[in-house]
């Protein structure tokens, strides 16, 4: 799944209650009828076997359940429960570990992140059709130009950002140090340290602070920005607010443990 295809920028107008699925590799779009349920996992071994799972996720990681979670309809709506033998996680660090209640799933966009070997996780997207209408001008695609990235400044925020994209609670940029390590992992060869992390991180801010009119502001209902909030901060939610950073990004980091 390309970043581009996120469901975290919405999804084409359908009838209240669809339920749309995405995971690294695969996709589904499925009708809110009760009973249904939807299986998620790592599927059989035999990869021409069909039947255990509807969405397939961390098909090559052992650390996936092969039936690791399940998206059933019911009268009320669509629910989530961990059918798996390791945890999963949802939005500011909630965990729902094997064997526990069902939990609703709210309308708009959910993503859970499946445990799998070590300190890896996989993604998976999940949007609920809300009943009320689509807003106008809120239908999915890429962000305004303004906000376009390069493939490298969108690897340093990433790394920077990492946090933000993966929904924990009160999240934080990694420091430039322990940014620029990771980098060097992800591209051997390249001189990377603190000094060139900050100096990329500058450049992306000024030149949005030129390009971008109004960034998002704070909505009504929503918490004030916290007493001391740095630059890095605000930058980094901005972009995810405006979709120019999404959680499938973390693919970039694939094969970094932590």
């Amino acid at each position: 799944m390309s970043a581009r295809d996120s469901l975290a920028r919405g999804v084409t107008p359908a009838r209240p209650g669809t339920l749309h699925a995405r995971s690294a590799a695969d996709g589904i779009e499925v009708a809110p009828l009760p009973g249904l349920t939807v299986r998620f996992g790592r599927g059989p071994g035999d990869e021409g076997a069909g039947g255990d799972v509807e969405l397939y996720v961390g098909r090559r990681d052992q650390g996936v359940s092969r039936r690791h979670g399940e998206l059933t309809c019911l009268e009320g709506g669509w629910t989530l429960r961990n059918t798996g033998q390791q945890a999963l996680r949802l939005p500011r660090g909630r965990l729902l570990p094997p064997g526990s209640e069902r939990v609703p799933l709210a309308g708009g966009y959910t993503p859970v992140f499946v445990k799998g070997t070590g300190f890896r996780e996989h993604l998976v997207e999940l949007y609920v059709v809300r009943t009320e209408p689509v807003p106008a001008g809120s239908l999915p695609g890429t962000p305004p130009a303004a906000w376009a990235l390069s493939e490298d400044e969108r690897l340093v925020l990433v790394v920077l950002g990492q946090r933000y994209l993966r929904h924990e609670p009160d999240p934080r940029p990694l420091p430039y140090r322990q940014a620029a390590e990771v980098l060097a992992f992800l591209r051997p060869g390249e001189r990377w340290g603190a000094a060139e992390v900050a100096r990329r991180v500058e450049d992306i801010r000024r030149r949005l602070a030129r390009d971008v009119p109004h960034p998002p502001a704070v909505r009504d209902g929503e918490a004030p920005e916290p007493q001391g909030c740095t630059p890095d901060h605000r930058l980094l939610t901005d972009l995810v607010a405006a979709t120019a950073l999404v959680p499938p990004d973390l693919g970039l980091l694939d094969g970094v443990g932590g």
